[in-house]
């Protein structure tokens, strides 16, 4: 189970992603996600996929293990792309299926495919991030960019502490929940029959152990980091310190160029299904 959830997992390499900074790699991801929202038309799209591709391909990482990512939102993303399909609808549209409130038409097949295609390039974009980053340089690049709350008393390094552990926990507790499930299975329980209300009941002998088992893991990292004489922030240095190089300056060029694409295809382009 670990093997099959990317979102979380940092895939060692030598890339040219990977030795981005990770200041300019947060920067970067909340910029195209702002580009994926900012997209009117399929051609907007295919620069924003194009763009995907093009950081899967100098990150090292294998395509598959990127694409993984999207089946922890496999469901919620098959549920909205139904609900717009039936209920989106444009004033004066001809409408290819009709029955009683739901109605599928050439606006809703837009709309429907373009937040499928949001949400996927969403969580991909986000799981390059993980998949180059360590937790450790990606607690850094969090802290830097948000040094300047310290000036008002805000405990920066801890909430990056607490962002870099929760990241980094997501696979071990995916872990967990199959060894749970593998355990209850293995003394006759049944997750898969029974009307909806039987299977939610069913979670109850998985949610249970799990929620106790990441109490447990949590007490042990905090006893962990207090042997080891943890102190939050305070007189803390720095192992290695964040520079910036040409490999950013060349990827925030990039990314600047696909956004001005992006633009002009929202003026220019022609929205077509």
């Amino acid at each position: 189970m670990r093997n099959d959830v990317a979102f979380g997992q940092y895939y060692p390499a030598n890339s040219f992603v990977h030795k981005l900074d990770p200041r300019v790699k947060i920067l970067l991801l909340i910029a195209y996600i702002v580009l994926i929202f900012v997209i009117r038309n399929f051609l907007g799209f295919a620069v924003a996929i194009a763009l995907l591709a093009l950081a899967v391909a100098f990150s090292g990482v294998p395509v598959m293990k990127v694409v993984k990512s999207i089946r922890a939102i496999l469901f919620i993303i098959i549920i909205t792309f139904i609900i717009n399909l039936l209920l989106h609808r444009e004033e004066g549209e001809t409408p290819f299926f009709e029955w009683w409130i739901f109605a599928v038409t050439p606006s809703s097949i837009r709309f429907s495919l373009f937040m499928a295609l949001r949400l996927i390039s969403l969580v991909m974009g986000s799981s390059v991030l993980t998949l180059t980053t360590t937790p450790v340089r990606l607690t850094d690049g969090i802290e830097s960019l948000l040094y300047p709350l310290k000036l008002i008393k805000f405990p920066v390094h801890e909430l990056a502490l607490v962002m870099s552990i929760a990241l980094r926990f997501i696979p071990t507790l995916m872990e967990e929940t199959e060894r749970i499930i593998s355990a209850q299975k293995a003394r006759g329980a049944d997750f898969e029959s029974g009307n909806l209300f039987s299977r939610i009941k069913s979670l109850v002998p998985i949610l249970i152990p799990l929620i106790v088992s990441a109490f447990r893991r949590a007490d042990e990292l905090g006893e962990a980091m207090e042997s080891r004489c943890y102190t939050g922030s305070k007189n803390r240095t720095k192992y290695k310190k964040l520079t910036l190089g040409y490999r950013d300056a060349i990827a925030t060029l990039v990314v600047a160029a696909a956004f001005v694409g992006v633009i002009m295809l929202n003026i220019y382009g022609v929205n077509v299904i």
